[in-house]
């Protein structure tokens, strides 16, 4: 027996805007909107797990994350992927990467890091089997 992964939480000083961005970045939907307790729930449209909260706090993000998502190109290019990221309000960041990473740092609007990994899943998939 294990645990199951659930949900991702991440504090935000605005929850809305932040949740509409992570809809359009993974093409899910936002699936619960508390008013009361001040939080988005966001999912895909099956609502298979995981998703992701976004819970109001007060406090501005400060220091790098902890826990970041990477993400993959799926059905484009790693280039495609990233001109659409930085459309939709990404941008780039250095946190110390090396230039000879394979990855690439973004910030979210608010400014959580995520990356962009180098190979697409469609690379990945094949390199796997």
């Amino acid at each position: 027996m294990s645990s199951r992964l659930f949900n991702s939480a991440v504090g935000a000083n605005n929850p809305h805007p932040l949740a509409e961005f992570w809809c359009r970045v993974l093409g899910w939907d936002v699936i619960e909107d508390d008013e009361v307790f001040d939080y988005v729930s966001i999912g895909s449209a099956d609502h298979s797990l995981p998703v992701i909260d976004f819970l109001k706090v007060p406090d501005l993000k400060s220091g790098k994350n902890r826990l970041h998502l990477d993400l993959r190109a799926d059905g484009t290019t790693t280039k495609e992927e990233l001109a659409r990221l930085e459309g939709l309000g990404a941008r780039r960041v250095d946190i110390g990467q090396g230039p000879d990473v394979s990855w690439i740092v973004l910030a979210d609007p608010e400014g959580n890091e995520f990356c962009l990994l180098g190979k697409t899943a469609q690379e990945l998939l094949e390199a796997k089997a």
